[in-house]
């Protein structure tokens, strides 16, 4: 399995984003619009949307272009259908639930099987969900000191609308599926369109 280890600050600087999007707290010191002075092409900035959803959501480039691929037949807009499959993941659930501090932990703590999909244990990050999906903490992982912590650091954080999270349970159903409206940083999805359709 290959892995992102790209520094977190240093990115979310380049692509022009609150380090918060990538569930860390802390805040880049030098001006994020230090590398946006030089012209970029219609191309680079194609390539570079692509890029800061890749590294938000941790997904290389090939099941990125599956994504894409599947999105493009979806109805409605490609960009729109790409944002619910990356947003729908199961890694993203748990992140979003404030489960994990950020998408890299979620992401490593549905591999050690932390995690149910409506009761089944689920290792796979990629794992998508569907509505009517319950995603919980599994029984034996409840009484971890790490997921205390974890959810004593994460209580301010807002559960978006698509999940309805029951927090006493460590729980949350998939009530709708995710959209543009749901996500917490800006993006330009019809780029990532017309980059892939060159």
């Amino acid at each position: 399995m290959a892995v992102n280890k790209d520094p977190i600050l240093k990115r979310c600087r380049y692509f022009g984003i609150s380090p918060m999007v990538m569930g860390v707290s802390k805040e880049s010191k030098r001006n994020p619009g230090a590398n946006n002075r030089k012209k970029v092409s219609e191309y680079g900035m194609q390539l570079k949307e692509k890029q800061k959803l890749k590294f938000i959501y941790g997904v290389m480039e090939d099941p990125f272009r599956h994504y894409f691929e599947i999105a493009n037949k979806m109805e409605g807009k490609a960009g729109d259908n790409l944002i619910t499959i990356l947003e729908s993941r199961l890694d993203n659930a748990v992140y979003r639930m404030g489960l994990a501090l950020t998408r890299r932990e979620a992401r490593q703590l549905v591999t050690h099987r932390h995690f149910t999909v409506n009761g089944k244990r689920i290792n796979i990050p990629s794992y998508r969900l569907k509505v009517g999906d319950v995603v919980a903490l599994y029984e034996g992982s409840r009484s971890s000191a790490k997921f205390k912590d974890v959810v004593e650091q994460t209580a301010g954080r807002v559960t978006p609308l698509w999940l309805e999270a029951d927090k006493d349970n460590f729980s949350a159903k998939v009530v709708r599926m995710p959209g543009m409206e749901d996500i917490d940083y800006e993006t330009e999805t019809s780029l990532v369109v017309e980059l892939y359709s060159r």
